[in-house]
């Protein structure tokens, strides 16, 4: 009876996801599966590959009702956000944090994401964790990143992200910022061996795009055990609940002078450790690394891209007099049709505005090494290779809000 019953649940949810994208719609037809063993709610489910790499556009300053929006335009179109995340999940908002002013994920973009998430129909009990890796290296003051910048990327600039984490503690929330620069040259061993010391997990084997596997494990201030691959770690049952660790990917959409964009495929940048695989992270960047990261660590339940402000020179930094005010955040399952659209239809026009811009390398159409149609290619074809779907073909991303 028990079996029965979850099969009905799941077939439940299955419905609600797809809603009204498998009615009349000769796209629905053709599914994707995503697998994979470290994953997302998505990865269990069978959804049309049309809506997996749809891109919904929401215009906001951040501290308006932008994300609410954002989530009702998902919902009426098929996808629902509180069947991404469950009740009592863990959720990592991966976050840009590596430089101060506009280079980092907008503040006021960040609380509403989380009180979408605290605001969950079925009452939130799990946790919150914004998080990021700076690599302790490079960034606004040559020393990695910060949770406390006091020149943020906000309405009011004195917001930091720990400003944001402490407001909704003291409402009863449970929610915490862990700066994995902390820990990133500290190697570990997963929970299950032992070792509940914070540091990144690396992985012996040397991908054929040169990364060499590595990622967060921690513990947080609220006692919750997370490994970035594995999942959260029942201390009791010694097992890990891959299924209740979510990520939501959230950079900010910039030029970057090494790789062309940053945006949601090189914000997993931010996942390895640079220090503790002698810099085989951000090397492998350019020949597909961080498909590989996703594929093999744990690939983001939705991808959230802030457009308040985009860098359009001088990338990774982005200051405040620099940056362009696009008040614009865009949201997809899939990191590449994202990357791709956003890259091509809002940073390509304003950087082709500044005299001697450099729009050409950043064309997601580019084959040429050096390019970052070329790099992104690479990291897709990872996920491909890993049973993942994701697209940069035009044709099969369908844009909502434009």
């Amino acid at each position: 009876m028990n079996k029965l019953i979850k099969i009905i649940s799941v077939l439940l949810l299955v419905f609600v996801l797809l809603g009204a994208e498998c009615s009349g719609n000769s796209a629905a037809a053709q599914t994707v599966s995503a697998g994979g063993d470290h994953g997302t709610p998505v990865q269990a489910m069978t959804i049309s590959r049309q809506l997996y790499s749809t891109v919904f556009v929401e215009n906001t300053d951040g501290t308006d009702d932008g994300v609410t929006r954002l989530i009702s335009s998902m919902q009426s179109h098929g996808l629902n956000f509180y069947g991404l995340i469950a009740s009592n999940d863990v959720v990592i908002l991966k976050i840009n944090c590596q430089w101060a002013e506009r280079g980092g994920t907008n503040t006021d973009l960040v609380r509403s994401v989380i009180q979408a998430i605290v605001n969950h129909p079925s009452g939130f009990t799990g946790e919150v964790i914004v998080a990021d890796n700076g690599q302790g290296q490079f960034g606004s003051e040559r020393r990695g990143g910060s949770l406390s910048w006091t020149n943020a990327n906000s309405a009011d600039r004195r917001q930091s992200v720990m400003d944001v984490v402490r407001i909704f503690q003291r409402n009863g929330h449970r929610v915490t910022g862990v700066l994995w620069d902390d820990f990133t040259g500290v190697r570990v061993q997963e929970f299950s061996a032992g070792d509940t010391t914070n540091g990144f997990v690396v992985e012996d084997t040397v991908h054929s795009t040169g990364l060499e596997i590595s990622y967060p494990k921690f513990v947080t201030e609220y006692g919750t055990h997370v490994s970035f691959k594995q999942g959260v770690w029942d201390v009791t049952a010694r097992a890990y609940a891959s299924e209740r660790l979510k990520v939501i990917n959230m950079p900010v959409l910039k030029s970057h002078g090494g790789f062309q964009v940053t945006a949601a495929v090189k914000n997993y940048m931010g996942t390895p450790s640079d220090r503790l695989t002698n810099r085989r992270a951000h090397n492998s960047v350019g020949t597909g690394g961080m498909g590989t990261q996703m594929a093999n660590t744990r690939m983001p339940v939705l991808n959230i891209l802030d457009m308040i402000y985009i860098g359009v020179d001088r990338g990774p930094s982005s200051s405040y007099t620099t940056a362009r005010q696009i008040n614009k955040i865009a949201a997809s399952l899939d990191p590449f049709a994202l990357d791709y659209w956003a890259s091509k239809n809002i940073l390509i026009p304003e950087v082709e505005k500044l005299p001697g811009g450099r729009a050409s390398s950043m064309n997601p159409d580019g084959t040429e090494p050096g390019t970052f149609g070329y790099w992104m290619r690479l990291s897709m074809n990872e996920l491909h290779k890993a049973g993942f779907w994701a697209t940069m073909n035009e044709s099969e991303i369908t844009v909502v809000g434009m």
